[in-house]
């Protein structure tokens, strides 16, 4: 299994979240820290909100946080809400029409390891990935 680029910024950002509460970070702030587009942290964070994850405010003293403690964020179950990439094959997707679908014996296999690959992420809360957060808060920028 692996990640598309979207859920590995999605945990990046809740990371970040999660070494600054309570305080708030900016889509700005996160872009910069991991050089990518502010537009692109804007998306993730959309998603984020939407799924319950993140608060997000608006104004001078804006940006977002956690909705719910770090604690209580279990990894596996974040990917799942947030995953963005394709099925692991055509036949898990919603328009899935392959020819062969309906004697295939690869589609069980298949889910059993997306399971057993999220199965192992549940085990891991974002509080649980984020223990070392003096080092971690040393290598993230001080919020300009």
């Amino acid at each position: 299994m692996q990640i598309d680029k979207f859920s590995d910024y999605a945990l990046r950002v809740m990371m970040v979240l999660a070494v600054r509460s309570p305080q708030r970070a900016s889509a700005r702030e996160i872009a910069g820290v991991f050089g990518i587009s502010e537009n692109h942290v804007a998306k993730i964070a959309t998603a984020l909100v939407r799924e319950g994850y993140v608060v997000s405010q608006r104004g001078r003293a804006g940006g977002l946080s956690l909705a719910i403690p770090a604690a209580e964020i279990s990894v596996g179950a974040l990917l799942r809400r947030i995953k963005s990439q394709p099925p692991v094959a055509e036949c898990f997707a919603e328009s899935g029409s392959c020819l062969i679908m309906p004697a295939c014996g690869l589609r069980s296999p298949l889910k059993e390891a997306q399971e057993a690959f999220f199965a192992v992420l549940d085990g891991y809360s974002l509080a649980d990935i984020t223990k070392q957060q003096q080092a971690l808060a040393r290598l993230l920028p001080e919020p300009s």
